[in-house]
């Protein structure tokens, strides 16, 4: 190596980085510690059954399909709506709210992100539970915002009485992830009443499996933000659009932070299926209740087995196997063709979590599951 790549490489690595990998001169101090979200695996080298990303095994409605049969790709030299109007009036229709109180961006997790910057950086800590999304601290450490982690209860339900006085917000995912429990709408309300002076996000991303929705109450509760994703129920993970809907003042700040980040964050073709999948309610509706029903089959053969299963409302159970550890389960699965879920953290280790397949796809986990069981 002559003198210049020398300098070159003095001038772009460094030698003293504590965890012992090369890195820019470049990079910020916000990232030393930063532990970023882990999205599930998608290993190419062979075909899956994919039941770790909670992905909805049906295809989008077949109205998505006309909507990009008949979309004019002309268009796409022109910038898209930034106030994504006919969207956010099919939301209104749906949802019986105001467009005023519907704020939509590119996923539920950006709309989160956003949430976190416009309403969580100040003195009093942000509140969740240890076992929930793990976007959720991800985004207060890179926003450096304060956060205080409640435990959930023994029986894996959230611990609202726990809850500080001083927060400063507060998070719940309903249903729950990756536990699958939901929370009751009453509950929610009581938490609003408890904290009339907290902002309570509710990210509702599994919500239309089973639980019951706290849209409703952003008509009474200003202090409520609701946010959804197209992503499960409506099967557009590959098109990332979600919404939220809360107070007109909420949904303002939010197009604040939007708006000095990015005006157009939903293009085009985005916006015309997101427009068709929304109007689309019977096959919503009649989606939700296929998963419902598999759902429902696959916890009873998942107990017959031995497994604890713990009650669901969302496109995903949680499960503890009975006669391997969930590790092994996962590998095993795995070399035979099928994904789940498995984390190697504390108080979730020995639990896997299982998307919600076809039926065929289910039986064949729990085929497999039973064969792997008998040869163990």
């Amino acid at each position: 190596m002559n003198g210049k790549q020398n300098a070159a490489k003095r001038i772009f690595t460094s030698e003293n980085n504590k965890k012992g990998k090369t890195m820019s001169r470049f990079d910020g101090k916000m990232l030393d510690g930063l532990v970023p979200y882990v999205a599930g695996e998608r290993p190419k080298d062979m075909k899956y059954i994919k039941l770790n990303t909670n992905e909805n095994p049906y295809s989008p409605s077949p109205k998505v399909k006309e909507a990009i049969d008949n979309f004019d790709y002309s268009t796409l030299k022109l910038y898209p709506d930034p106030d994504v109007s006919e969207l956010r009036e099919a939301i209104g229709e749906f949802y019986d709210v105001k467009t005023e109180n519907i704020f939509c961006g590119n996923s539920s997790d950006e709309i989160i992100a956003m949430a976190f910057m416009a309403f969580f950086t100040g003195d009093k800590p942000l509140v969740f539970p240890d076992i929930t999304y793990s976007f959720y601290p991800v985004w207060c450490d890179i926003f450096g915002i304060k956060k205080q982690i409640v435990s959930l209860k023994d029986d894996w339900t959230i611990d609202f009485e726990n809850f500080p006085k001083n927060a400063g917000g507060i998070v719940i995912c309903n249903p729950n992830a990756p536990t699958g429990i939901a929370v009751k709408r009453a509950q929610v309300e009581e938490v609003l009443q408890k904290f009339p002076d907290t902002l309570i996000l509710c990210d509702e991303a599994y919500i239309d499996f089973g639980g019951e929705s706290s849209t409703e109450l952003t008509k009474k509760h200003d202090n409520l933000l609701v946010v959804h994703t197209l992503s499960k129920s409506r099967s557009l993970a590959g098109a990332r659009v979600g919404f939220a809907i809360g107070n007109a003042k909420l949904i303002s700040s939010l197009n604040v932070i939007k708006n000095s980040f990015n005006s157009y964050t939903i293009d085009r073709l985005a916006l015309k299926i997101a427009v068709a999948a929304v109007k689309d309610r019977e096959y919503f509706e009649n989606c939700c209740k296929k998963v419902i029903g598999t759902r429902n089959w696959a916890v009873v053969q998942l107990k017959e087995l031995g497994f604890d299963v713990l009650d669901s409302s969302a496109n995903f159970v949680f499960a503890r196997p009975a006669g391997i550890s969930a590790e092994e389960l996962y590998k095993k699965l795995k070399a035979n063709g099928i994904l789940v879920r498995f984390w190697n953290k504390p108080k979730i280790s020995d639990w896997l979590r299982i998307t919600i397949g076809t039926d065929g796809e289910m039986k064949a986990l729990i085929d497999g599951v039973k064969e792997i069981l008998t040869a163990c």
